[in-house]
């Protein structure tokens, strides 16, 4: 049996899902991840994922993505530099609750941008390259990671 104070193993903290809103931040062809906080009570502790998080009621999906990405990073960036790219549905029927989305953004910075980036929220953040991504060797959020796969692969993607 594992470490049971690895936040990844808590069973027992409540989770709230909500809908949600994600950045794919792209600089020169990279990727940059936040690494999420390694804390009991949250999804996938731990973990790098995409920038983002929760709408509040009123908000716009620009609108909160933006917020969003002004708490995590100090981030400004006008609804025009957010291109929306996908969304996924998760059903939670299963656990008696509705059906919640999170939608995915893309947002492309020039490398002279970094520098004006303040991490705020979690507890690191990088830039990782397509193959590092598709090899897998660090924990990615499963649904940012499936996002991320479909961003990486979207010209091969053909009806």
């Amino acid at each position: 049996m594992g470490d049971r104070r690895d936040p990844r193993l808590d069973l027992t903290r409540p989770l709230r899902p909500a809908n949600a809103v994600a950045a794919i931040i792209l600089v020169d062809g990279s990727y940059l991840l936040q690494l999420r906080d390694n804390v009991s009570g949250i999804f996938f502790p731990g973990h790098w994922g995409c920038f983002g998080g929760a709408s509040d009621p009123g908000e716009t999906l620009e609108q909160a993505l933006a917020r969003e990405l002004r708490e995590e990073l100090g981030l400004d960036l006008p609804a025009a530099e957010l291109r929306y790219f996908t969304r996924f549905d998760f059903d939670l029927s299963f656990a008696g609750l509705t059906v919640i989305w999170r939608y995915f953004y893309e947002v492309e910075l020039a490398p002279s941008r970094l520098a004006d980036l303040h991490l705020q929220e979690g507890a690191d953040m990088r830039l990782f390259s397509a193959d590092e991504l598709l090899l897998g060797r660090m924990q990615v959020a499963p649904y940012d990671a499936f996002a991320l796969w479909f961003h990486i692969n979207r010209g091969r993607l053909r009806s």
